[in-house]
């Protein structure tokens, strides 16, 4: 029996232990655009809280589903669960609902004819995005927009020079302005989204540029490198998780060697100062404006 599984559920749910993970979110995993069209006998989906990534990857499970196959998909009832029903019937499926831990959960069985697929999954691809003139795809950090707190940065980033990192470097917005610094020998591009790694390799065509996806958390720091940027993430699962930016400031640190310096962004309620503070041998607020701060750091 093949089965898939996409996120990770709660324990509650039982997850499949034997299972082909296709989260974009995990780095490893098999992009779940990828497995043949009716080839699968399960999928187990922890749905994403966002409405076109959801529609999309409940589009890419039907078509990848033998008819017979089964899909159980839940979601938190307040980020897409209390909608779950309702988009799934939209594929004209029958669906099986229930409720369990604050969160809806749904059964479908693939019938024979399913409609609507390739609308939910080009509404959810990857494309061009009018505006930014960048690629992009629903899910993605700040997927069709340029985020205030990455404008408020790249206002005031310095010419760089030597190796750096971007750190959570999204489709590529960051880096773009970094690299126009003839300075800049170097740039590593890292997040953890597969979707914006794939993006930014697009976006990002300069030979000093290399993108990797990769949980910044985890990767090895040599303290080599004489700059870091980065906006961290504070969101885990769509819940604010404050301990995901005090890990990229230290990990920002550990990058660096002595004398490097490290910009960082952050929204103004975020209590990263004390983290600052202590990784850093001087740290200088740079801007506060627009509900975010602009931190220099230098180790």
């Amino acid at each position: 029996m093949t089965t898939l599984l996409y996120g990770r559920p709660p324990v509650v749910f039982d997850p499949p232990g034997a299972a082909t993970q296709t989260s974009p979110l995990i780095p490893g995993s098999t992009p779940i655009e990828t497995v043949p069209e009716g080839s699968v006998d399960e999928v187990m989906i922890y749905a994403p809280p966002g409405v076109l990534e959801r529609r999309y990857v409940l589009a890419q499970a039907l078509r990848a589903l033998k008819v017979g196959g089964r899909l159980d998909v839940m979601a938190f009832k307040d980020k897409g669960g209390s909608r779950l029903k309702k988009e799934l019937l939209s594929f004209g499926v029958e669906v099986g609902e229930t409720a369990k831990a604050h969160h809806r959960r749904c059964i479908v069985i693939r019938p024979e004819g399913v409609t609507g697929l390739d609308a939910a999954i080009a509404d959810g691809a990857p494309r061009i995005v009018p505006g930014l003139e960048a690629w992009s795809q629903p899910g993605v950090f700040a997927w069709d927009r340029i985020d205030a707190g990455s404008a408020l940065l790249a206002e005031h980033l310095p010419a760089l020079k030597g190796a750096g990192v971007d750190l959570g470097c999204g489709y590529g917005a960051l880096a773009t302005v970094a690299l126009r610094s003839p300075g800049v020998t170097s740039l590593r591009l890292i997040d953890l989204d597969r979707r914006a790694v794939e993006a930014a390799r697009k976006n990002i065509e300069d030979p000093r540029a290399s993108v990797e996806w990769a949980d910044v958390r985890t990767m090895t720091a040599d303290g080599d490198l004489n700059f870091v940027i980065s906006n961290p993430p504070f969101h885990d699962g769509g819940a604010e998780d404050r301990r995901l930016g005090q890990a990229f400031i230290r990990k920002a640190a550990e990058l660096l060697r002595k004398g490097g310096v490290a910009w960082i962004v952050a929204n103004r309620h975020l209590p990263y100062e004390a983290e600052l503070n202590a990784a850093f041998n001087r740290v200088r607020m740079v801007a506060d404006a627009g509900g975010y701060k602009l931190f220099e750091a230098v180790k």
